[in-house]
């Protein structure tokens, strides 16, 4: 089981997410858990104000470090173990397979998400996180960053998905290639039909196949 803690500052956001599909049932059957934390909740500021103008001037508002971390602080508190903490950031390292593995093998897993024009710097200084990033561009905030992050690591968890093998397929998993193509029914669609080596039943072939298109696929890739 894995146990994921969101420091938000809007926690409503995630209530659709956590309640369709696989999530869901990884949830009802006790492999996930996800709490929500507002970190409104924490600030010292009778108008539960979490921002403020950034010194030096320019455009925006950024996050104030007294509810961040005290919320943080707080969360850390709610289970035996403090966890991980992860902080979403356009500044971070580069989300990938290996670092999903990663974090897959963490019991908890704190995911702190940002807004406005960012966190003050000395959130980063006093609570060293990991600093992740889910790609080169920038998000209204952390919510969906990490929601990526929800989805990719809980795949890995023993039990989610219905065959195991469907990971283990998965582009970029320990092979490092990308996925062969898939089809279903029908036989032709639109003029286009499925490959004759998966109607025959020859797994060998059929495997064969697949390895080759995996290759393809990773090396028009990388071009």
């Amino acid at each position: 089981m894995i146990r994921f803690d969101v420091l938000t500052l809007f926690p409503d956001i995630f209530a659709s997410y956590t309640g369709q599909s696989l999530l869901k049932l990884a949830i009802q059957a006790g492999l996930v858990q996800i709490n929500l934390w507002n970190i409104r909740d924490w600030t010292a500021d009778k108008h539960h104000r979490v921002d403020d103008r950034p010194y030096g001037g320019g455009p925006g508002m950024v996050m104030m470090a007294q509810p961040v971390i005290d919320a943080v602080d707080a969360v850390q508190m709610k289970a035996e173990t403090p966890g991980r903490l992860v902080m979403m950031t356009p500044t971070g390292r580069r989300l990938t397979q290996r670092v999903v593995e990663e974090l897959a093998t963490e019991p908890r897993l704190l995911l702190l998400c940002g807004r406005y024009e960012g966190f003050d710097d000395r959130i980063r200084q006093i609570l060293q996180p990991t600093e992740l990033s889910v790609g080169d561009f920038v998000c209204n905030g952390g919510e969906v960053p990490a929601m990526v992050v929800i989805d990719t690591v809980i795949r890995l968890i023993p039990g989610v998905l219905g065959d195991e093998q469907s990971a283990a397929d998965d582009s970029h998993n320990e092979t490092g290639r990308l996925e062969f193509p898939q089809y279903t029914r029908p036989r032709n669609f639109r003029g286009l039909d499925v490959p004759e080596v998966l109607l025959g039943g020859n797994h060998q072939a059929i495997a064969k196949w697949r390895d080759e298109q995996s290759r393809q696929r990773s090396h028009e890739e990388t071009k």
